[in-house]
C-alpha cells in the first residue's frame, strides 16, 4: 500500500488513478463524507448506487460502479457496500464485507491504478489497522494507494 496525502477526487481527475473506491451504506444515500462529494462530482456513481435495491442487506460486501469521462480523463468509481447503515455510534464497518470487496476489486481491476480514502474508518467507525491489513492482503501485488485527505 502506497500512502499519500491529498484530495482523492482531485488526484483522480488529474489522471493519477484508473479506479477509485469509496465505502457506502446499503441505503442509497451517499449523504455524508467522501460519498457526498462523489455524488456531487460524479452523479453517475450515485445513479449506479440507485440502481441497486435500497436497504438490501444482501448488498453488503458487493459493489456497484460507474465509468466516467471528464475532459478526456476516464475513471471508474466503485461504490463499495462496506456497511449496512449509517445511524448510531460505534463500528458500522463490516470487515468481512471489506474483505469481499477488496477481493472483487483485485479480480475486476487487476493491473489498474487504484485509489481510496480511509475506507470504513471514517464515519463507519472501523479500526484502520484491521482494515489496512485486509486491504494489503487482498490487493497484494496491485498498484493501490491510500489517499489521506489533505486539502
Amino acid at each position: 500500500m502506497k500512502k499519500i496525502q491529498g484530495d482523492l477526487l482531485k488526484l483522480a481527475l488529474a489522471g493519477e488513478f484508473d479506479v477509485i473506491v469509496h465505502g457506502c451504506n446499503c441505503h442509497c444515500t451517499m449523504g455524508a463524507g467522501i460519498a457526498k462529494s462523489i455524488k456531487s462530482l460524479f452523479p453517475e456513481a450515485y445513479e449506479a448506487d440507485c440502481q441497486t435495491k435500497k436497504g438490501d442487506r444482501e448488498k453488503l460486501g458487493t459493489i456497484s460502479q460507474a465509468s466516467v469521462n471528464r475532459d478526456g480523463t476516464k475513471l471508474t468509481i466503485v461504490n463499495a457496500y462496506t456497511q449496512f447503515h449509517w445511524r448510531g455510534t460505534g463500528v458500522k464497518a463490516d470487515y468481512n464485507a471489506i474483505r469481499s470487496i477488496m477481493r472483487a476489486i483485485k479480480n475486476s481491476y487487476h493491473g489498474w491504478r487504484i485509489g481510496y480514502p480511509l475506507i470504513g474508518a471514517g464515519l463507519a467507525g472501523g479500526d484502520w489497522p484491521i482494515i489496512e491489513e485486509i486491504i494489503n492482503e487482498e490487493l497484494d501485488g496491485e498498484d493501490h494507494t491510500l489517499v489521506k485527505y489533505h486539502p
